[in-house]
C-alpha cells in the first residue's frame, strides 16, 4: 500500500473532510499499535487516493464515503509519505 501522485490533493481532501485536525491531536504510536494488520478499507482508500488525486472534487466525495477511523489512518499514511519524500530529498 503506497500512496502515489499528488499528496497535496489527498491532504486537502482530508482537510476538507475534517480529518486532519483530530489526527494531529492523536497519539500516533498508540493508534498505529491498534491498526489491524489486514485493513481492506484502508487499501481501498489508498487506491482511490491514487486514482483520483488529480480531481479534488471526486477525490473528496469518494473519500467521504469511508469511516473516520479509515480516513485517520489514511491521513497518517499521507504524513508518512510526505516525511519519506522530504527525507529522501535531503539525502540526495
Amino acid at each position: 500500500m503506497l500512496l502515489q501522485g499528488n499528496l497535496q490533493a489527498v491532504f486537502d481532501a482530508l482537510l476538507g473532510l475534517g480529518v486532519i485536525d483530530p489526527v494531529l491531536e492523536m497519539d500516533w504510536q498508540e493508534a498505529m499499535s491498534h491498526r489491524p494488520t489486514e485493513y481492506p478499507e484502508l487499501e481501498q482508500a489508498v487506491e482511490i487516493a491514487n486514482e483520483f488525486n488529480s480531481d479534488p472534487r471526486i477525490l473528496e466525495a469518494k473519500l467521504g464515503m469511508f469511516d473516520d477511523e479509515t480516513l485517520s489512518y489514511l491521513a497518517m499514511e499521507v504524513a508518512r509519505e510526505y516525511a519519506d519524500f522530504h527525507w529522501r530529498k535531503i539525502l540526495h
